[in-house]
């Protein structure tokens, strides 16, 4: 979740709001709840943050890296397993099925809730854009590594490959809000051709 190198206490403060985030939103917290939890000081709080919306938006950046760090985790791991095109095609499949679930709607609700937020928010906006420097190029690395096996499309910027496999995760959320919302079976179909036939090379 954290991938910057933060004094303790202001990690410790982060930490205890992306924790509380789970479990209601931004606007219903208080700063005398995360420091009775963390157990920091307000003085501590204050001298590692400009305000308490500073630290609101440090934990929101957090959590949105966090979760495109979890698919990047489950990419490496399946890409570090495959001994061929096809096995880690088949696990790259199934981590398409659990990014574009229904149970994750909140969580594409939440991502797209913190680029807004970013928008009206210099100070969040540098935040999230070094944050989502190094996701774009986490993933962009491993496609890389696709290439350099053979199984990827060399006719592929890895950068824009990245973006496009970051952009149709978080994207469903145009239709998580629908009220006529299309047929999820022909959305993963279409998402599986897109791997199949475009970003990886057929065998």
């Amino acid at each position: 979740m954290l991938k910057e190198h933060f004094h303790p206490t202001k990690e410790t403060l982060i930490r205890t709001v992306v924790h509380l985030l789970s479990e209601k939103s931004a606007d219903q917290l208080s700063s005398d709840e995360v420091l009775e939890l963390s157990g920091i000081s307000k003085g501590s709080m204050y001298h590692h943050f400009e305000d308490f919306s500073d630290l609101i938006e440090h934990a929101l950046v957090a959590r949105f890296a966090g979760f495109v760090d979890q698919s990047i985790e489950l990419l490496t791991t399946i890409l570090n397993q495959s001994k061929s095109r096809t096995q880690m095609l088949e696990g790259i499949k199934d981590v398409t099925r659990f990014t574009q679930s229904e149970k994750l709607k909140s969580q594409r609700l939440e991502r797209v809730s913190a680029i807004a937020k970013a928008g009206h928010s210099a100070r969040m906006n540098q935040n999230l854009r070094i944050e989502q420097e190094r996701l774009t190029e986490a993933l962009a690395d491993l496609f890389r590594e696709v290439r350099n096996r053979g199984w990827g499309n060399p006719d592929l910027d890895p950068t824009t490959v990245s973006v496009l496999i970051q952009a149709y995760t978080m994207g469903k959320i145009v239709n998580d809000y629908a009220d006529t919302p299309m047929d999820p079976d022909k959305w993963i179909f279409l998402i599986d051709t897109l791997l199949e036939k475009v970003i990886f090379l057929p065998e």
